[in-house]
């Protein structure tokens, strides 16, 4: 398998050993030992997945007192994923990344606790399937404005389609004193 970090601590894009033959292909999605020798530490408690039409932004969404991190992949279709550094005290906070996850390139997008995670259909359907290293728990959650302008993801969908949560987050600044915070 091969890692590759991004610019944010601890956010990793894994492509997972594939192989393919006349049959279709084989390839491991998770492996426990394998993946905590790259810095991906669970366990993980909760296995998800989603199904999202073209014109879809999910997201941005964190736990604050029980923090998941996720470990996404797209099982068909086509996504933007992204993460946001929402640590207060982080040198990166603010600060995001993505990769096209599709079930053409079986990527995977390891997203760790505190940071804020979303993404956006880019095909017309896709199904998601990740794992979560901590239970869901709505009244611990935080919604981040998707096209915040000081985060400035480059969002390839203009007008997208939102859940009413999603439609009324808050940008980072008015999260502040509710984000998580860096110890120190």
């Amino acid at each position: 398998m091969k890692v590759t970090e991004t610019n944010l601590p601890g956010v990793l894009i894994i492509e997972p050993n594939v192989f393919q033959d006349a049959r279709g292909f084989f390839l491991e999605t998770f492996s426990a030992s394998r993946y905590e020798a790259v810095g991906i530490r669970g366990p993980f408690v909760q296995d998800n997945h989603s199904r999202s039409l073209k014109g879809t932004v999910r997201g941005l969404h964190l736990q604050v007192t029980k923090p998941q991190g996720k470990l996404m992949r797209a099982v068909s279709g086509s996504m933007l994923d992204v993460a946001v550094d929402v640590r207060v005290g982080s040198k990166t906070f603010g600060e995001w990344t993505s990769a096209v996850l599709s079930g053409d390139n079986f990527k995977q997008l390891y997203v760790p606790p505190g940071f804020a995670h979303g993404f956006a259909v880019l095909s017309d359907v896709v199904d998601v399937e990740y794992k979560c290293s901590d239970y869901y728990d709505a009244t611990d959650e935080l919604t981040v404005l998707w096209n915040d302008p000081a985060v400035g993801i480059e969002w390839p969908i203009q007008d997208p389609t939102l859940s009413v949560r999603d439609r009324n987050a808050r940008p980072l600044a008015e999260l502040i004193d509710r984000l998580p915070k860096i110890p120190g």
